[in-house]
């Protein structure tokens, strides 16, 4: 969802950008991949990633349950845990463990260590990359032979909207 430079590191979310393109981007970035490499984008998981995409904000499985209601696929629980699972398996959302919600990945196709901050006002999320095993836990881990596999950041605060608006 990112434009220009693949190896960007500015946070995607709080800025002003071209949403529509940035839709358009991940759809298109899915459908390539999962073509790629033998995988089904079903309806269901295409309008998953849709409705994730439509705002920069995490929603949770029973949210994305009604949305996905009312967009005429099914009303039972799985039918929303299945497709979020397959997104987060395959690169195109992540799981905000502090929110116990999803969103859609920002730098699809990339392999990246994300970090997330979160509004503590308006729940919106924007994802940067960080420095995968670097730093003091990277350092730390490195001292005690620990191999990180996997590491989530998570921010909470005020987003620059509702810190103006708190502002004014």
């Amino acid at each position: 969802m990112t434009s220009g430079d693949p190896a960007k590191t500015d946070p995607v979310g709080f800025e002003t950008h071209d949403h529509a393109g940035c839709i358009s981007t991940a759809i298109n970035a899915a459908e390539a991949h999962c073509d790629a490499q033998g995988l089904r984008f079903t309806p269901v998981r295409r309008k998953t990633l849709e409705i994730l995409l439509q705002d920069h904000r995490a929603l949770g499985a029973y949210d994305m349950l009604d949305r996905l209601r009312d967009a005429g696929f099914g009303s039972q629980p799985p039918v929303a845990y299945r497709a979020l699972e397959f997104l987060v398996a395959n690169g195109f959302a992540h799981r905000i463990e502090r929110l116990n919600a999803f969103v859609a990945c920002a730098h699809p196709g990339a392999p990246h260590a994300p970090a997330f901050m979160i509004c503590r006002l308006c729940d919106s999320v924007a994802e940067a990359r960080s420095g995968d095993g670097r730093g003091a836990l990277g350092k730390a881990a490195e001292a005690t032979g620990f191999q990180i596999e996997r590491t989530v950041l998570e921010a909470e605060g005020v987003c620059p909207s509702c810190a103006e608006q708190a502002n004014a």
